[in-house]
């Protein structure tokens, strides 16, 4: 066990520095008393809630961290790493600066105040190296604490050896470091044990060492970087090469893999959010790789040997991201070991079921929520398709302006609602099942792996969607439409308007189906346009997903919004037929016998011109009820999630966290440096 020290207060004299005067010493000393009072005072009250919060342990009425509670309280929560939070307690060292077991308040504001510090992560091993705090380190503190860190049976290290030399001078005590040598140090020294290690193996000399000893190697260098599943095929890597060794350019190669990981993982998310399948190979890797970066990074071994361990020994198959997991995320499990038990077949079904049921809820919820936010719209919209043109006097609206400032005239603000009961009890079916059913194509035919799905599912997928809703549709349109067109008949004729119940007892069942084929025409390419164009939206142009990126409320209302006006421009002459069909026509006005004859008179009688009658009114209608629609419905999901659902196969690593607080990082990396040193460093102290 060596000494611990005192933080301290005067600045320590570098052997790179210039010889230092007492003046200078004096004036380094305050500066580093002014920084350490400069703490802002919220930080410091976030500090004391910190401290407060974990502090159980009190002696002279005063409160104290024990090493438990202070891992507690500089540990990051949901560590991304296999780091264990009882490894943290290796700072405990560093913080405790009486000694005494015990980190009082003055300590724990000491220590948040250097992890602060950008350098943070190497200033800890510095001060956990400098035994005497001396402010430099010497060649027997170095030695020391390395191997007061590290079990009896680590693979020997030499001291004596030329690298060490370079950094530490040939003799011992000539040469001490300075902090930035520290640092460089402690950044090489990984690549002259790996050296050191094989070359300890390699007894014959002749290049190669034992798969088992390898897996030696790697588990006291970065055993804490890998999986288990990583681990346990190391021994693979004989397999790449004949003779059922490993060489030495295969130990450095993969040493490359691990120390650029982070690089790693940037390229394959990258590559695979590019690529058409989700997949990747390794000439997609390393492609990508060459344009991405400014040299290249990796060498065709290096990938081979990404791919060997991602494709569990096959590295020639194409990868989806799910498939890096194991060597992305030390914590990774097979699905096998997450799941005790599969679910029966029977229980299988009623969880579909049951989900099917809850989506239908949250889309009739959803849909209710869009169509009362358009109805005015819509109203507008109705009013203008069924204007007929070629009929003397019946041209009421010159625009769309013109027809609100009518409505509103003639009728008031109820009027832009007139219709809107029927129109929610209708909705909300309808929506639920263009949004449920969409849903539930969409699952059955995605890759599960990648997350992607063909562009021809995607149209059947919404073109399913669309003309199942018609057997709800069909009915609430027309009695929505004719409810709609009262206003105007009571203004030209001086009719009394109508309850619904009265509109669907006077149509009978059948009459609630009249123009269902212009509805199939329209909701079908409506919804099989809409629901891909909104999710290549999300993903493509919003980059949903990428690096763990999640969509804001403006960004999801925007993508709904925008897939909503193609959608609905181009359907509208299926919609301009639908309405005139379901209106009942008027003395003068043209009737219809179906849906050919309706296209053939309004083109003979108004032109191509008419068929796009309404359809600025149909875009600024459909695009934001749509929007809103599709928000409500994945916020619902989001604030009210199904209880029973399986957790999605994600890579979730540091790259895609949510960010936390920088003192908590800065402690992580302050810890794998030191455990860089070894595995277990800390554990025998």
């Amino acid at each position: 066990m060596f000494p611990l020290r005192f933080p301290p207060i005067f600045s320590s004299v570098h052997c790179d520095s210039d010889e230092g005067t007492t003046v200078s010493r004096a004036a380094s000393a305050i500066k580093t008393v002014k920084s350490a009072m400069s703490v802002p005072e919220n930080e410091l009250r976030r500090w004391r809630r910190l401290f407060d919060s974990n502090a159980q342990t009190v002696v002279n009425g005063e409160k104290y961290l024990n090493t438990d509670q202070f891992v507690n309280a500089i540990a990051p929560k949901g560590d991304l790493t296999k780091i264990g939070r009882s490894q943290f307690a290796t700072l405990f060292r560093v913080a405790d600066s009486s000694k005494r077991g015990l980190v009082s308040w003055d300590d724990f504001v000491v220590f948040e105040t250097i992890l602060k510090r950008p350098d943070a992560d190497y200033w800890i091993a510095f001060q956990y190296f400098d035994v005497d705090d001396s402010g430099t380190i010497t060649h027997d503190e170095f030695k020391n604490v390395f191997k007061a860190n590290i079990g009896p049976d680590a693979i020997p290290f030499d001291f004596d050896c030329d690298w060490i030399k370079l950094y530490l001078g040939k003799k011992k005590g000539t040469h001490v470091l300075g902090y930035n040598e520290f640092t460089q140090l402690m950044k090489g020294l990984q690549g002259e044990r790996l050296r050191q290690a094989f070359k300890y193996f390699d007894s014959d000399q002749d290049g190669f060492i034992k798969p088992d000893q390898f897996k030696r190697i790697i588990l006291e260098l970065a055993g804490h970087k890998l999986s288990q599943a990583v681990i346990d095929r190391l021994p693979t890597l004989c397999t790449l090469t004949p003779g059922g060794r490993i060489s030495y350019s295969e130990v450095i190669a993969f040493h490359n893999v691990i120390r650029e990981m982070d690089m790693v993982e940037r390229i394959i998310r990258e590559a695979t959010a590019k690529s058409k399948d989700g997949r990747i190979d390794q000439s997609d890797f390393i492609n990508h790789c060459v344009s991405s970066t400014r040299y290249s990074l990796f060498t065709p071994m290096e990938a081979s040997i990404i791919f060997h361990f991602a494709g569990r020994g096959s590295p020639s198959q194409r990868l989806a991201l799910i498939d890096f997991a194991q060597l992305l995320d030390p914590r990774w499990q097979a699905p096998a070991e997450q799941i005790a038990e599969k679910t029966s077949t029977s229980v299988s079904i009623l969880h579909h079921i049951a989900h099917s049921a809850y989506n239908f809820c949250l889309g009739g919820a959803a849909g209710a929520f869009g169509a009362t936010i358009v109805y005015p719209i819509d109203l507008v919209k109705t009013r203008m398709q069924n204007q007929r043109s070629t009929v003397v006097g019946q041209l009421l609206y010159k625009n769309s302006f013109d027809c609100i400032r009518k409505v509103f005239r003639n009728e008031g603000f109820i009027g832009f609602y007139r219709g809107l009961g029927p129109q929610l009890i209708g909705v909300a079916p309808e929506k639920a099942i263009k949004l449920t059913v969409n849903d539930f194509v969409r699952s059955r035919t995605m890759d599960p792996e990648t997350g992607r799905i063909k562009l021809s599912w995607e149209l059947v997928a919404g073109g399913t969607a669309g003309g199942c809703q018609v057997i709800f549709t069909n009915p609430l349109e027309i009695v929505k439409i004719r409810l709609q067109m009262q206003g105007e008949a009571a203004k030209l004729e001086g009719a009394v308007p109508k309850g619904a119940v009265h509109i669907v007892r006077q149509l009978g069942l059948f009459g609630l189906y009249k123009g269902a084929s212009a509805c199939l025409l329209r909701d079908i390419p409506f919804s099989a346009i809409y629901f891909p164009a909104y999710w290549h939206l999300k993903r493509d142009i919003f980059n949903e997903g990428y690096n763990g990126k999640q969509l804001s409320f403006l960004e999801t209302l925007a993508a709904a919004a925008i897939a909503g006006m193609p959608a609905a421009y181009f359907t509208t002459p299926a919609d301009v037929v639908k309405t005139r069909l379901q209106t009942e026509a008027r003395t003068g006005q043209t009737h219809y016998k179906g849906m050919g004859d309706a296209f053939a008179k309004i083109y003979r009688e108004e032109g191509f011109r008419a068929f796009f009658k309404g359809g600025p009114a149909r875009i600024v209608r459909s695009s934001p009820q749509f929007g809103f629609t599709l928000v409500a419905y994945e916020y619902l999901h989001k604030f009210l999630p199904y209880p029973f659902q399986d957790k999605p196969r994600e890579v979730e690593t540091a790259l895609t966290s949510q960010p936390e607080d920088m003192s908590k990082i800065h402690a992580r990396n302050a810890l794998k440096i030191l455990l860089d040193v070894h595995g277990d460093f800390g554990r025998r102290s």
